[in-house]
């Protein structure tokens, strides 16, 4: 069975809007609602005092009507109170701001005051509903991603730091802080990355990236851990985007399954494009365990600057868009859009208009098609992109040669390129086992350890490399000797230097390319295309190939063609083997 529902939020609504829930619940074959993220000033209305009798009633409520629930620990979203009671828990800017209590996910994830207060309203949860019937797995928290660069924070990266290094001496190796006069002589004079005359030390800022991912993760471990006696599922939902400082590869090993939220951003075929990335993100992420999308908007799809409709069946198509790709089940932000609240505008299953509206209507009927789906299995690829946060993050730095380097971009085309050409694919991170895969695509891989290049180096199908691959080693130094330094005996090449590109340039097979160019030296490989000068721009060593520039999607396409990889695909036809059916999803 699928599960399929969302969050529920009945606090929001008199209790005679509740009844009228359940009947449209039944009527949509909603099976699982996601309760109390956002509800924690309702909970503990004054601290250390608890107010259950609402959620009691709800909880009774859902179970009569045959609906589980997925319970959350509200921590993301701490109450009035506890932000004046403790101002020191409150983030802070890079630029040394302190901000104040009024939106969502104000506290520092460091801050003893807010650890300890979260732990107690778990514990809380845990003791009324840990046995109730209708729960069916517990939800920590929600999309873990805020920041802060306090002085608790200050304390805790160095913690991190002390137990990373060891020694100042490996530290100050690490971040070559030889440079710029910022050798440390003590502990205590290391600080977060915060705001700073001119370019930040890069090894610096990709330590405090780790270390935000690790903190995060060690506040989840907490809740987790007071919830595991009930024995049942756990998970918090991941979000995806460059502001998230989260390693969803890490995460992943923490979680009973991994759920995510996907909200794409452009309309059309680029928005199923974005669902197919986000899901075979997650089936990735979660290496054969369950995953399930627990967000997803039900009628607008939220490009940043305006809320574009849904157009009709687009609803059913992005979800079926996961389920074929390997999800649990298809849930929704939110039940019931809100009538008031910082997210009035959020589209909801049932929308300001009611039941008696397109949306509603696509929503329930979803419930049927899903409820009438076979047992399905798993999902499998022959072609993996590598994955790795450490690169995003270290490409994404102030100071490089160019402006407009972009990992997930890179990433993206990759991605987009196959899907166009109805080829599944994996993600993997770059120091698991690859062997199964018959081609590996490796998008400016730009931070690489020494363990992911033997990795690569061990591979024995095909490799396609981005441009930008393997420069800088794991603390974003740069591998001496030429680029790609972790790579250039894997693809027969040494370069000498970068080159970006003022303007587009035309390659010697007619392909266009710009912002980034290379002075390849062939060291065994081949030419495959060349600039227009003549010198190298596409190579090819054995079985791995090079490309030393920006290309569009055709111009892309056609070096995986070359490569061993050539689809079949219709346009707008997207085609998934998950046994034991084949999903046909027609994209307009």
């Amino acid at each position: 069975m699928l599960w399929y529902g969302g969050d529920y939020n009945p606090e929001q609504w008199p209790e005679d809007v509740w009844t009228e829930d359940m009947a449209l619940m039944r009527a949509a074959r909603v099976n699982l609602v996601t309760v109390g993220v956002f509800s924690w000033a309702r909970l503990e209305p004054s601290e250390g005092v608890y107010a259950f009798d609402w959620l009691d009633k709800v909880m009774d409520l859902l179970d009569d009507n045959g609906i589980q629930v997925n319970l959350a620990t509200p921590t993301a979203s701490p109450p009035p109170w506890f932000s004046l009671a403790y101002p020191d828990a409150l983030p802070v800017t890079p630029d040394g701001v302190r901000l104040t209590h009024g939106s969502r996910d104000t506290y520092c994830v460091s801050a003893p005051a807010y650890r300890n207060k979260a732990r107690n309203i778990a514990i809380k949860l845990r003791e009324r509903y840990g046995e109730h019937p209708a729960l069916a797995m517990w939800h920590v928290h929600n999309e873990y991603g805020t920041s802060c660069f306090c002085d608790h924070v200050a304390a805790a990266f160095r913690a991190w730091l002390e137990v990373r290094y060891g020694t100042l001496d490996a530290l100050n190796e690490a971040w070559a802080t030889s440079f710029w006069s910022q050798h440390y002589s003590d502990w205590a004079q290391i600080m977060p990355p915060r705001a700073t005359q001119y370019l930040p030390n890069p090894g610096q800022r990709l330590d405090f990236r780790r270390f935000r991912s690790d903190e995060l993760m060690s506040a989840y471990i907490e809740q987790r851990d007071i919830l595991r006696d009930t024995g049942l599922p756990i998970t918090t939902n991941f979000v995806f985007g460059g502001w998230v400082p989260v390693d969803h590869w890490r995460w992943a090993r923490e979680v009973d399954l991994v759920a995510i939220d996907d909200y794409p951003s452009q309309a059309g075929r680029a928005a199923a494009e974005q669902s197919a990335f986000a899901a075979d993100l997650a089936r990735s992420w979660a290496g054969g365990k369950p995953w399930v999308l627990m967000e997803q908007a039900a009628g607008v799809i939220y490009t940043g600057g305006r809320m574009l409709s849904k157009e009709p069946g687009e609803i059913e198509r992005h979800s079926l868009q996961h389920v074929a790709r390997g999800s649990s089940g298809v849930m929704f932000f939110q039940w019931r859009a809100s009538r008031g609240g910082a997210e009035q505008w959020h589209s909801g299953m049932v929308p300001h208009a009611g039941a008696d509206s397109r949306i509603f209507r696509e929503v329930a009927e979803l419930g049927r098609t899903l409820e009438e789906l076979p047992e399905l299995g798993r999902v499998s690829a022959d072609v993996a992109i590598l994955w790795d946060y450490e690169a995003w993050w270290g490409l994404d730095q102030p100071g490089l040669p160019a402006e407009g380097l972009d990992y997930l971009e890179a990433v993206r085309q990759a991605h987009r390129v196959l899907w166009r050409q109805g080829v599944l694919t994996d993600f993997a991170h770059p120091s698991a086992d690859i062997s199964g895969y018959r081609v590996v695509i490796v998008p400016s891989l730009f931070v690489i350890s020494d363990a992911a290049a033997e990795n690569l180096r061990n591979y024995q199908g095909t490799l396609v490399v981005g441009y930008l691959s393997g420069v800088c080693d794991a603390h974003a130094r740069v591998r001496l000797g030429g680029y790609p330094g972790a790579l250039r005996d894997v693809l027969g090449i040494r370069v000498e230097e970068f080159r970006p590109l003022a303007e587009p340039v035309t390659l010697s097979n007619g392909a266009e390319a710009d912002l980034w160019s290379e002075v390849v030296e062939l060291h065994g490989a081949e030419a495959v295309v060349r600039y227009p000068d003549g010198s190298p721009a596409i190579t090819r060593f054995e079985n791995a190939w090079y490309v030393s520039t920006r290309l569009g999607d055709d111009a892309y396409a056609a070096v995986l063609a070359a490569a061993g990889i050539e689809g079949t695909g219709e346009p707008g036809v997207e085609q998934v083997r998950r046994d034991p059916m084949t999903f046909t999803i027609r994209h307009p």
